[in-house]
C-alpha cells in the first residue's frame, strides 16, 4: 500500500487566516505549541506551515493574538483599558504588567504620569506604530506603592529637597525649610510624601519624618537600605514593652501537659555568632539497633499569643532580616535571644518531632510533642566540624566516620554527634536517590571590625557539620507536612501553610537544554518530576570538575522556580517532597508559627482554619521573604564596595558571572566580589547582546565575552552611594 499523500488542497493566505482565526476564538483562554495547531488544523506540508507561522505572527503584532513563547500563541482577550503594576527604571524604560499577565508593556517617560515603582495603574494601549514595540500610556493612579522614601538630603540657601539612590523621580521631592526636622545637608533621612504631583503643579512635596544619619556612617547607610525597602529599623518600644512583662518561669502544672527530654543529651549547633537558637537536637540510643532523634523547636507561639500587640508586629515583618553586620529580628530581643532561645543548661519549651530509626536512616515511626529540654552544649558549626574530622570524616564524600581504633571516638559527645551525622549522611542519600535536585551552594561572608568595616571577603560552603542540621530540619518539616497533609483517600486534608516549589520553567528549561547542547550534554525538558530532577543531576555531575562548571550551573539554576509558601500543596520539587513546610525557625519566620498553631489546633481536635485568611498570611510571607532577601544582597554589595574601594587600580583574575545588554559582571576569584565591566569600554568593537546564549558578540572582530570565560580585570571605580563596582579588562 502507497503513503497517504501528505498536505490535502492549498490554502490561500486569507483561508488560512480564517481558519487560525476561528481555531483561536472558539477556544479563549488555551496556549497552543505549534504542533498542536498544525496537527488541529492539519497543515502538514512545510509551505502551510510557514505560512501559519507568518500569519500568527501578524495575528500578534495586531494584538488579536498574543505571542506566549518563541513557539505557543493563545487568544488576546484583554481590552485597551488595563490595569496592573507600573514598574520604574533609572533609565526611563519604564514598564505596565497587566492583571493575570507577566508580560511588560514598555511605558515611555512622556506618558509615566509621575507613577512610581509598583504603584497600581491603569493604563491605555496606544496604537501600534510599524516595527514598533507595544505601549501604553498611564490614564490614572489607582493607588501608590508607598509614600516614604529614602535618600540624601541636599539643604541649599531657599530650597532643600531629597536625592533618592535608584533615581525614582522625574523631579526631585522638595521640602519646605519649615519641614526638615533639624535634618542637615548630606545627612540620609526618611521622607513622607505630603503632595503628589498633579496637572498644575509637577513636583512632589514633602516633610522628613526621620534622620539616619551622615552619608558614608555604617549605621546610616545599613538602616537606608532597610528603609528603601520598607523594612523596619528600630523596634517599636510598646511592643519590646509588652515583650519585658512576659515571665520565661515555666510552671509545674505547664511541666505535666510535656514529654521531659531534660535528661536526654541534647545540644544546639549554630553559626558561631548566632545567639537566637532555635532548634536542637536529643538522641538516645534504644533497643535492637534503633535510635530516637529528637528535633526540638522553640515553642514561640507558647509565649507569643495569636492577636497581640507582638503577635501583631511579627506578623507584619513576617522574617528577621539578616544584612551583612546586623539582624532585624521578627521578634523582640527579650523573646528570640534569651526566653525562646534553646541556650545550654536552661530548661526550656518545645514543640518537637520525635523520630526512631534504624543506623541505616530508615525511619519507623514519628510523633509531634510538646516537650521540655535542657540543652547540654552550645556548638558552633566549625567544633562539631573539626570533631568529626579528627575521627576520620572526610568533607564533602558523604562517608560517615570509620569505627574507632580503641572502642571510642575522640573528643566530647563524640559517639552522639557522629551518630547524628551518620544517620543524617543516610536521610541525605535516601533523600538523592528519590530524585531531590543537587544544587550546593556557596554564601559570600564577610570579616567586619568593631566600626562595621570590612576587612576580608570570603565564600562559605556547607560542610557536613551544616548538612547534618539541615537534614534533621528537612524531616521535621517533611513529617509535620504529612502529619496534616496526607489523608486517607475521600477524606479532605486541614488548612496548613507548605511551602512549594515547582517544576523549573518550560522555556527557561528549553534555553538550558540549547545551552548545554554546545558543551555535549543532554537535560530533559518535560516527562515526570522525578524524570527531569534525575536529568538535570546528571548534568550537575557531569559538570563537577570541568571549566564549564559554574557556567552550567548558573543557566540551570535560573531555569528553577522561586519556593513560596501557600495552602495549595503542590510539593517540593527541588527536594522532591510531596509535602512539606516550614516548622523549624519560629523564632525567624512567621509561616513557622502559622504552622504550630494549626498543629496545636488539630491536635486538640479543632476544625480546619479558613483557608483564605491563612493564604492571605502566606502570600504577604512569601513577599516579605523576597524583600528581606533583596535587603541582604544590597547591604553584601555595599561591603563588597566598601570592601574593593581599598584596592582601586590593583588587578586580578577572575571569571564572567553575568552578561547583559549594558555590560559584564566579572567576579574575582580571589575573594568573589563581583563587579561591572560597562559596555562602553568595550572600546575595540560593537558588541551585540546574544541573550540566549549569554555572550556579547564582536560585530567586525567576532570576539566572544561568554558567561564563565576566564577573564583579567582592574578594579576602576567603587561608587559606595550607588553600590556599583566598575572594572575595566585587562587585555
Amino acid at each position: 500500500m502507497g503513503k497517504g499523500k501528505k498536505g490535502g488542497k492549498r490554502m490561500s493566505k486569507k483561508q488560512l487566516s480564517e481558519k487560525l482565526e476561528g481555531f483561536f476564538s472558539t477556544q479563549p483562554g488555551q496556549t497552543f505549541g505549534l504542533k498542536d495547531i498544525f496537527r488541529s488544523l492539519r497543515l502538514d506540508t512545510h509551505p502551510l506551515k510557514m505560512l501559519a507561522i507568518d500569519i500568527m505572527e501578524e495575528m500578534a503584532w495586531d494584538d488579536f493574538l498574543t505571542k506566549v513563547s518563541d513557539n505557543s500563541y493563545r487568544l488576546n482577550e484583554m481590552g485597551q483599558i488595563l490595569e496592573g503594576v507600573f514598574r520604574r527604571k533609572g533609565n526611563g524604560k519604564n514598564s505596565f504588567i497587566p492583571d493575570e499577565s507577566d508580560k511588560p508593556i514598555f511605558v515611555p517617560e512622556r506618558n509615566s504620569m509621575s507613577a512610581l515603582n509598583g504603584d497600581r495603574v491603569k493604563v491605555s494601549l496606544l496604537a501600534r506604530r510599524e516595527k514598533h514595540i507595544r505601549e501604553a500610556q498611564v490614564i490614572e493612579i489607582l493607588s501608590r506603592a508607598r509614600d516614604q522614601f529614602v535618600g540624601k538630603l541636599r539643604v541649599e540657601k531657599d530650597i532643600a529637597y531629597l536625592v533618592t539612590q535608584e533615581n525614582l523621580f522625574v523631579h526631585d521631592i522638595l521640602i519646605p525649610k519649615s519641614k526638615l526636622k533639624g535634618g542637615k545637608n548630606n545627612e540620609k533621612v526618611v521622607v513622607k510624601v505630603t503632595k503628589w504631583p498633579d496637572p498644575e503643579h509637577k513636583n512632589i512635596v514633602g516633610q522628613v519624618v526621620d534622620i539616619l544619619g551622615d552619608t558614608g556612617d555604617n549605621d546610616a547607610e545599613m538602616n537606608t537600605i532597610l528603609a528603601q525597602y520598607g523594612l523596619p529599623y528600630k523596634y517599636p518600644k510598646a511592643v519590646e514593652q509588652a515583650a519585658d512583662k512576659i515571665s520565661g518561669d515555666i510552671s509545674q502544672a505547664e511541666l505535666q501537659t510535656r514529654e521531659d527530654f531534660r535528661d536526654v543529651f541534647t545540644c544546639t549547633i549554630d553559626p558561631k555568632d548566632a545567639k537566637d537558637f532555635d532548634d536542637a537536637l536529643s538522641i538516645r540510643k534504644l533497643s535492637r539497633g534503633m535510635w530516637e532523634v529528637g528535633i526540638h523547636i522553640a515553642d514561640v507561639t507558647h509565649y507569643v499569643k495569636e492577636g497581640s500587640i507582638i503577635d501583631r508586629e511579627a506578623q507584619k515583618r513576617a522574617t528577621s532580616v539578616y544584612l551583612v553586620d546586623r539582624t532585624i529580628p521578627m521578634l523582640p530581643e527579650r523573646l528570640c535571644n534569651y526566653i525562646c532561645s534553646l541556650r545550654p543548661d536552661e530548661e526550656k519549651l518545645c514543640y518537637s518531632v520525635i523520630v526512631n530509626m534504624d543506623e541505616q536512616g530508615v525511619v519507623a515511626n514519628t510523633r509531634i510533642v510538646h516537650t521540655v529540654i535542657k540543652s547540654n552544649r552550645r556548638y558552633a558549626y566549625e567544633e562539631v566540624q573539626q570533631l568529626l574530622e579528627e575521627n576520620g570524616v572526610k568533607d564533602g564524600t558523604g562517608q560517615p566516620a570509620p569505627q574507632p581504633r580503641n572502642g571510642k571516638y575522640v573528643g566530647e559527645n563524640a559517639e552522639e554527634l557522629i551518630m547524628l551525622d551518620k544517620l543524617a549522611k543516610k536521610l541525605r542519600e535516601a533523600r538523592f536517590k528519590n530524585d531531590a535536585v543537587k544544587f550546593d551552594s556557596e554564601e559570600l561572608h564577610f570579616d567586619i571590625d568593631e566600626t562595621g568595616k570590612p576587612i576580608r571577603c570570603y565564600f562559605k560552603r556547607s560542610k557536613d557539620a551544616n548538612k547534618l542540621i539541615e537534614e534533621f530540619m528537612l524531616l521535621a518539616n517533611r513529617t509535620v507536612a504529612e502529619s496534616v497533609g496526607k489523608v486517607k483517600k475521600g477524606k479532605k486534608s486541614k488548612t496548613l501553610p507548605y511551602r512549594v516549589h515547582d517544576v523549573p520553567d518550560p522555556q527557561k528549561l528549553e534555553n538550558l537544554k540549547d545551552f548545554v547542547v554546545k558543551f555535549g550534554y543532554k537535560v530533559k525538558t518535560e516527562g515526570t518530576k522525578g524524570e527531569m530532577a534525575r536529568s538535570l543531576n546528571k548534568l550537575m555531575d557531569a559538570v563537577e570538575g570541568k571549566d564549564e562548571q559554574k557556567l552550567v550551573q548558573t543557566v540551570a539554576l535560573r531555569a528553577m522556580m522561586k519556593a513560596k509558601y501557600t495552602i495549595h500543596n503542590i510539593g517540593h520539587f527541588g527536594l522532591a517532597f510531596p509535602y512539606y513546610t516550614h516548622f523549624t525557625s519560629p523564632i525567624r519566620r512567621y509561616p513557622d508559627m502559622m504552622v504550630h498553631r494549626l498543629l496545636t489546633r488539630y491536635a486538640q481536635g479543632g476544625r480546619s482554619a479558613n483557608k483564605e485568611y491563612y493564604e492571605e498570611l502566606c502570600e504577604h510571607s512569601s513577599e516579605m521573604e523576597q524583600i528581606a532577601a533583596n535587603a541582604e544582597r544590597d547591604s553584601i554589595k555595599y561591603k563588597m564596595v566598601e570592601f574593593m574601594g581599598e584596592h582601586l587600580g590593583e588587578v586580578y583574575d577572575a571569571h564572567i558571572s553575568g552578561i547583559q545588554n549594558y555590560g559584564i559582571y566579572c567576579e574575582i576569584d580571589e575573594n568573589h566580589c563581583e563587579g561591572l565591566v560597562p559596555i562602553r569600554d568595550l572600546d575595540d568593537d560593537y558588541y551585540d547582546f546574544d541573550e540566549k546564549n549569554y555572550l556579547l558578540v564582536g560585530r567586525r572582530h567576532h570576539h566572544k565575552y561568554q558567561l564563565g570565560d576566564a577573564i583579567r580585570i582592574k578594579v576602576a571605580q567603587a561608587n559606595l552611594e550607588k553600590r556599583q563596582l566598575d572594572f575595566t579588562i585587562v587585555k
